[in-house]
Formats: C-alpha cells, sequence, structure tokens
C-alpha cells in the first residue's frame, strides 16, 4: 500500500508520462492484463487512456487492471489511469 505522500511524488513523477495505453471497447482482457505486466515492469510507472466508448469508468478500469497485476492505483485524472508496481529487474524509482 502507498501513502498519501508517495502517491502524491508518483502522481508528480506521472505528470510528464505521456499516456503509453488505451482501453476501449475491448475492454479489459488477458492481452491487455499482460501488456500491463510487461510494461509496469519496465517503467513501474505507467498512464493509461480510457476511451468514451469503453464498458468501464476509468476508476473500474483502474481498480479491476491494478487487482490483475498486483499494482497500486496511483490516480485516476479524468480519463487517465496512474498505476505503480516496484519492478523486480529494473527498479527505478525510490519511495
Amino acid at each position: 500500500m502507498l501513502t498519501s505522500k508517495q502517491r502524491a511524488y508518483l502522481r508528480s513523477l506521472a505528470t510528464s508520462e505521456p499516456a503509453i495505453m488505451q482501453v476501449g471497447k475491448g475492454g479489459i482482457g488477458d492481452n491487455l492484463i499482460k501488456t500491463v505486466s510487461d510494461a509496469l515492469e519496465a517503467r513501474e510507472l505507467i498512464k493509461l487512456s480510457v476511451l468514451e466508448n469503453s464498458e468501464y469508468t476509468p476508476r473500474e478500469t483502474a481498480d479491476t487492471l491494478a487487482e490483475a497485476v498486483g499494482a497500486d492505483v496511483v490516480g485516476v485524472i479524468g480519463r487517465k489511469v496512474i498505476l505503480y508496481r516496484e519492478s523486480v529487474k529494473h527498479k527505478k524509482i525510490e519511495l
């Protein structure tokens, strides 16, 4: 679990990051979960965009993906979701 200070720090890091994936009407399938997990291992902190045509709200998307890949939800801002998971091999972010 992240503290509010850690979450604020991660949110500030994510500000300059582009959204690297989009969740649309395809929903959250095994393929997306695998891709998100791989991206978290490589980057630790990722930002996703939830498209208007997605069947999930941005909050539902964040919670579902975080649970599926064992990540923490840093924040949901508008239609953007920020996820964090400490990397095993590529640790970059010191909390």
